[in-house]
């Protein structure tokens, strides 16, 4: 039995582990778009075709960007063809008529190296989950829920590692873009739910729909997310145009007007959700951090609304919304501690 609770005590500090990367790995993500570095490395997994990225242009073939817009062309009509086999023939026909997908940049090795960077950073964390999934095949009996969301997890993170081959590929569209980020989303609440359920949690009381409340928390926050890679995204469209960093939120007032409307509702359930908690529980750790993640999220959006979109603060500001994400998925699990007794089991 103590061998067993030995186990449990690793697999669910390498769980933690890998969550605090994971956060990492977000804040990185952040940094590469705030900065414009997606396409630091026009190919994937290599750079420029070697594991190691160039510092000098010298160190480039004068063709360079013939050479890798031919190989992202190449990715793009096999996935093209994916999406038709799906069903997603008018997807798959945006991106093989689109010909700014294969506009490539000029090469620049600060952007290499921070690309680069972020790819590193995304193997370590494959390796942490490899470890995590290793470590889980001891629960398959015990614990056969840990079992099978570890496995989960590791294929989660080879199809976001590959999606982040086709977002490179298809030159940071969009919608690509925000697929990458759901699944960086079920890849934190897969850990979480790990994490918690491998240890002895302290079950929060409930009161009746609450449980309602916690899960509309976590929907508006994702969908808030999701409307903030569209700001985002028309911001590189208006930044790529050379428009003064002081006009870009005139320049995307539609987006930005929608994401920062939809801000209100976050905060609305937010604070019923803590009203309750407080009146349920009191002010436990939970509940004094989401008070202070749901404002440092609005200050953060503030902050790049009203000092022309600072660059420290957008990776801050994403960061901000997925550790609240967390946070909110932890409330839930401490809310259904009886089912997930029975899930382990």
């Amino acid at each position: 039995m103590d061998e067993f609770k030995a186990a449990t005590k690793r697999f669910r500090k390498l769980c933690f582990s890998t969550l605090v990367a994971v956060y990492f790995l977000i804040l990185v993500g952040g940094i590469v778009r705030t900065t414009g570095s997606g396409m630091g490395c026009p190919d994937w997994p290599k750079c420029f075709g070697t594991w190691v990225p160039p510092t000098s242009i010298i160190q480039l073939p004068a063709d360079y960007k013939e050479t890798f817009a031919e190989f992202r062309d190449k990715k793009n009509k096999k996935f093209a063809r994916y999406l038709s086999t799906f069903g997603f023939v008018k997807t798959a026909q945006a991106i093989l008529t689109d010909e700014s997908i294969l506009v490539e940049a000029d090469f620049n090795p600060v952007k290499t190296w921070i690309e680069y960077a972020n790819r590193v950073v995304g193997v370590v964390i494959g390796f942490l989950i490899i470890g995590v999934f290793i470590l889980s095949l001891k629960f398959r009996i015990p614990r056969p829920s840990f079992f099978w969301l570890s496995l989960l997890t590791l294929i989660t993170v080879i199809v976001q590692g590959w999606f982040g081959s086709i977002v490179v590929s298809t030159n940071l569209t969009s919608w690509t873009i925000t697929i990458h980020m759901l699944l960086a989303f079920v890849l934190v609440g897969l850990l979480i739910w790990l994490y918690a359920n491998s240890g002895e949690e302290q079950p929060i009381g409930a009161t009746k729909g609450m449980k309602w409340i916690v899960l509309a928390c976590m929907f508006v926050l994702v969908v808030q997310v999701l409307f903030g890679t569209q700001v985002r995204a028309a911001i590189d469209q208006v930044a790529a145009l050379k428009v003064p960093r002081q006009n870009w939120i005139s320049e995307v007032w539609k987006e930005f007007f929608v994401h920062r409307s939809f801000s209100w509702l976050v905060v609305i359930i937010n604070g019923i959700l803590v009203f309750r908690l407080v009146k349920t529980s009191g002010r436990n750790p939970l509940t004094i951090s989401l008070i202070v993640l749901i404002l440092l999220n609005l200050l953060t959006g503030a902050g790049m609304a009203y000092f022309a979109v600072p660059a420290a603060l957008q990776p801050i500001h994403l960061l901000v919304a997925t550790v609240t994400f967390g946070i909110q998925f932890l409330v839930y699990l401490r809310l259904n501690t009886s089912q997930s007794i029975v899930l382990n089991r």
